[in-house]
């Protein structure tokens, strides 16, 4: 199983060579039938075509963050009861700020 940054990297350079490939491919007449493009066309039809390969990278990513079983990751028990603590510390003071707020204006 691949760990999460490992997932991101590939997807992010996936992300950059997508793009950059269909790109090249188009502009050396790799892709068949785009000889008889117009310089315009082919221009334009790279261009369509590598924002869809992005979207498609980060659908992917997307689908394969969601397909990740969600019990895998616990989170820190000290960050959890940093939070806790802080919340306590600053939640009826900021409530009452705001409601003063409202009540000035």
């Amino acid at each position: 199983m691949m760990g999460v940054v490992n997932k991101f990297m590939i997807a992010s350079i996936c992300m950059w060579a997508a793009p950059v490939a269909i790109l090249y491919a188009f502009n050396h007449n790799l892709i068949p039938g785009s000889t008889g493009l117009s310089p315009e066309s082919t221009t334009l039809w790279s261009g369509i075509l590598a924002v869809i390969s992005v979207n498609m990278v980060i659908a992917f990513y997307i689908y394969m963050a969601m397909k990740e079983p969600s019990d895998k990751h616990e989170p820190d028990p000290r960050f959890l009861a940093d939070a806790k603590a802080s919340i306590r510390q600053s939640g009826p003071s900021e409530a009452d700020s705001s409601s003063d707020r409202t009540k000035k204006e």
